[in-house]
């Protein structure tokens, strides 16, 4: 079966369900509510083996996806290694999976600055009424739109994201910024460093425009902290002007003094290779941890996909990877049935158990780290938290086959 498709939302879960979607013969149009491109987002990637697959089955060049890494290591606060274990994998940067999907769809199908206000649908088709007034029919809808999804809000308005208790500081650092001696010991490693209760980890991703080439390169750091809800994540999300946001704050708006505590904190709780990675950190990023949950995925001729209907914890390194993975089980489940609803009903059953799976394994992994826990979290974190369970576990998809 094939037909014609909105998908609302043209990052990357948008543009994989759109070029998959259009691979498999349907008529093919994403609507992204940002005007501007979303080029230079500054988020690392674990390129896991299901992505690459699923690249690959694009006929997308993946030999050159990102840097290549084999060892994880952990340095205690004296800066001494005390664990090291071979786990190769590929370290990219968003921009470079983005640039690579986005290059692939048709510029003239992608539709910038288009905010989708509602949606309608009969059984014979499913309407998408825009901000600016423009409606477009069509056989199917795909909500693709991330963790504040206009789709789902709609079709399950109850179900929105929950503080996982903790925050993440977030930063890339040029390669060219390294000391020598630091360069040497880390770069080229997936490292961690473990305060009590905390988790700060660094690794290498590609150079702006996608550069690969060493000394071009760049270091994406992440140093997860507890907040309270209540109070310390307020604070962090207040501005200089006294107003306090939502989900998340813009990098330029974060308060002077919620870095300098942070950059102090460094130095008191991490391993001086570490300190000196954060003095390089000139505009760090704060990301509050959520966890997002869907009963369910399909609607009608409405469908959900991505971070619109499932948002794990970074943990599991799992975001894209599953983003794919419901665009390839919704394009299987429209050929496999003649009806759009009872096929968006087969990839919903398809889908559903394993999304369940990544969120529970992500919580666990960063029960240790929530400012409060429960009497099940704390056991969690007890079996989580070790150096051992760390380095292992941390990034790996191994779980979804055991």
């Amino acid at each position: 079966m094939a037909g014609r498709a909105v998908v609302i939302g043209g990052s990357m879960s948008g543009l994989l369900s759109g070029l998959l979607l259009r691979r498999a013969g349907w008529d093919v149009d994403i609507y992204e509510r940002v005007d501007s491109e979303l080029s230079g987002r500054g988020a690392g990637i674990v390129a896991q083996r299901e992505l690459i697959e699923r690249l690959r089955g694009l006929e997308l060049e993946t030999s050159v996806l990102g840097v290549a890494i084999t060892t994880r290591k952990i340095l205690d606060a004296q800066g001494r290694l005390t664990e090291a274990i071979e786990c190769p994998q590929v370290l990219t940067a968003w921009e470079r999976v983005y640039r690579l999907l986005r290059d692939a769809f048709p510029p003239e199908r992608y539709h910038r600055g288009r905010g989708l206000a509602r949606v309608t649908q009969d059984p014979r088709t499913v309407l998408a009424h825009f901000s600016d007034g423009a409606t477009i029919e069509a056989d199917l809808l795909v909500g693709a739109d991330g963790i504040r999804s206009s789709v789902r809000q709609q079709c399950l308005p109850e179900v929105t994201p929950r503080y996982a208790g903790y925050s993440a500081w977030r930063a890339l650092i040029a390669e060219s910024a390294f000391p020598a001696g630091v360069h040497r010991e880390l770069f080229e490693f997936m490292s961690f460093g473990l305060p009590p209760g905390e988790q700060f980890l660094g690794y290498p991703v590609a150079g702006p425009d996608n550069d690969l080439r060493p000394g071009h390169r760049r270091y994406n750091v992440v140093w997860y902290r507890p907040a309270d809800e209540k109070t310390k994540l307020q604070w962090l999300l207040t501005d200089e002007r006294g107003t306090t946001h939502a989900i998340s704050i813009p990098p330029p708006l974060i308060r002077r003094e919620a870095i300098a505590e942070m950059r102090a904190d460094a130095e008191r709780l991490l391993a001086p290779q570490f300190r000196q990675i954060v003095r390089l950190i000139e505009e760090p990023i704060l990301q509050p941890i959520y966890d997002l949950e869907s009963p369910r995925m399909a609607f009608g001729r409405v469908a959900i996909v991505g971070d619109a209907a499932f948002v794990a914890r970074p943990h599991v390194a799992a975001g894209v990877s599953k983003a794919a993975d419901d665009a390839a089980a919704l394009v299987e489940a429209l050929q496999a049935e003649e009806d759009v609803a009872r096929a968006l009903q087969r990839f919903e059953a398809a889908r559903l158990p394993e999304n369940y799976r990544i969120i529970e394994r992500a919580r666990h992994l960063g029960a240790y780290l929530q400012a409060t826990q429960t009497t099940e979290e704390r056991a969690r974190a007890g079996q989580h938290s070790t150096d051992g369970a760390v380095i292992a576990e941390t990034a790996v998809l191994d779980f979804l086959y055991a």
